[in-house]
């Protein structure tokens, strides 16, 4: 099952000429996994943090295949590709008015209240795997 939300490009998302600065793009990239986290598994980082637990990425590749101006309306689309024992693969694209704009992989890990990672929580584990793909 693919996540899907819209954000919008906003001045604070540019750089002088206009169009996304690249960091911007990782913090509109952790928005759509920390809504999917909340709409969809139904546990948001605010309740994961005040358990002292969480999700850090641990690995991100990025292909930017076009730039985004201010005023576009990037729809994301995320994709569970893999889920391992204490980690989880995601596949997110941003696209506009049906152009790539941007193709996001990355890996996070669980880690337990010790900040070292830790098997998938068994009311999470289900959630996550009811969303995951092969990988297109």
């Amino acid at each position: 099952m693919t996540y899907s939300r819209q954000i919008r490009v906003e001045f604070n998302h540019c750089d002088p000429a206009g169009i996304v600065f690249y960091p911007r793009y990782y913090e509109m990239t952790n928005s759509t996994v920390e809504n999917f986290f909340r709409d969809q598994i139904g546990w948001p980082f605010e309740a994961m943090m005040a358990q002292g637990i969480g999700v850090p990425t641990v690995r991100i590749e990025t292909d930017f295949r076009a730039p985004s101006r201010l005023g576009d309306l990037l729809d994301w689309t995320l994709d569970l590709t893999r889920l391992g024992h204490a980690s989880a693969t995601l596949r997110l694209t941003a696209t506009c008015g049906g152009q790539e704009r941007l193709v996001v992989t990355l890996t996070l890990v669980w880690l337990g209240p010790d900040h070292r990672p830790a098997p998938w929580p068994e009311t999470v584990r289900p959630r996550l795997a009811a969303h995951l793909q092969e990988t297109p």
